[in-house]
């Protein structure tokens, strides 16, 4: 697909977001929805660049927004880092931390990536509970509960000052959703494709795999510890069952909502994703169970998601006319 098409794409859904607090921004529940889908929009789209795109089976997605939203409100509490400062720092050290974690899978296959980047996730929860990281000021197993809001100019962005914080955060995942678009259309997302389909014909032509798949660590760690610092403090609090199996479950589920390599696609999976989600909490118990039969019958009508399932109709419709 076309960067034009790509970027057109974006721009509706983008724009159609944008004018919804004029309908429905008094609705509280409903924008706090609008700022989430937002958030893992972002999210998404970075696991999409380094498994669809760079073809590098990373499950390390949710670790690096957990390590983001707590070194900035570890940064922010007990070092009364400016907000803005701390996300900045956050952003830097998760990109660090995800080149840590790339640097041993450089030289590993597929299944033993995921494997690596999904150790990773599983002793993340015990080493913020654990004595090291109470001694970082991560609150053991109770958390952080008193991060304080981005404050710009004087003025507090949080969930008490919902509208603002809703075009600061749509400011945010629009500006994340550029940088990977410029990405995956540039001389870097070329290597990323080549790599994944062959690396060894792509080294051949001077291509160095270490050179980029270090790349695509630093830069979806980065924009993925950003938007998770900034969580952090549009919540409020952390708490360690962020590093559950349900949300790694749910972000999994809007990559293939939205189609695994089909970018903008991840947007569109988030916001499906998380709208059904919240549509379905009347199902209590039964909630997990319904979300997991849709998507089984999602996988088998489109295995390559709303966006593959678009494509593939309008290359239909071009052909016939």
């Amino acid at each position: 697909m076309s960067w034009q098409r790509m970027a057109a794409i974006m721009g509706v859904v983008y724009g159609i977001v944008a004018i919804l607090p004029l309908f429905v921004g008094d609705i509280r529940f409903i924008m706090q929805i609008l700022i989430i889908c937002l958030i893992w929009a972002v999210v998404a789209s970075c696991w999409d660049v380094i498994m669809g795109f760079a073809g590098i089976f990373s499950f390390g997605q949710v670790a690096f927004f957990v390590i983001g939203a707590y070194t900035s409100g570890i940064f922010a509490v007990s070092w009364q880092v400016p907000a803005v400062l701390a996300i900045l720092m956050a952003g830097l050290f998760t990109a660090g931390m995800g080149v840590l974690v790339g640097l041993p899978c450089l030289k590993l296959a597929g299944p033993y990536v995921a494997l690596v980047t999904f150790g990773v996730h599983m002793t993340l929860m015990p080493l913020l509970r654990g004595d090291i990281g109470i001694a970082l000021g991560s609150g053991g197993s109770v958390g952080i509960l008193t991060i304080p809001p981005i404050t710009l100019f004087g003025y507090a962005f949080s969930s008490a000052n919902i509208i603002p914080t809703f075009y600061l955060t749509l400011a945010l995942a629009v500006t994340c959703s550029v940088v990977i678009l410029v990405v995956i259309n540039s001389y870097w997302g070329t290597a990323f494709l080549a790599l994944k389909d062959s690396e060894e014909f792509a080294v051949s032509l001077g291509i160095s795999a270490f050179k980029y798949k270090l790349m695509v660590f630093a830069l979806t760690s980065f924009l993925t510890g950003v938007v998770g610092a900034y969580y952090g403090h549009y919540i409020g609090m952390l708490s360690t069952r962020m590093l559950e199996l349900d949300l790694f479950v749910t972000l999994m589920v809007m990559l293939v909502v939205g189609g695994i390599g089909k970018f903008p696609g991840a947007i569109l999976g988030a916001f499906i994703t998380v709208t059904v989600n919240e549509l379905l909490a009347p199902l209590g118990s039964y909630r997990a169970v319904t979300m997991g039969a849709l998507v089984v019958i999602l996988v088998l009508l489109l295995p390559n998601g709303v966006m593959g399932f678009w494509l593939r109709r309008s290359k239909a419709g071009a052909t016939s006319t």
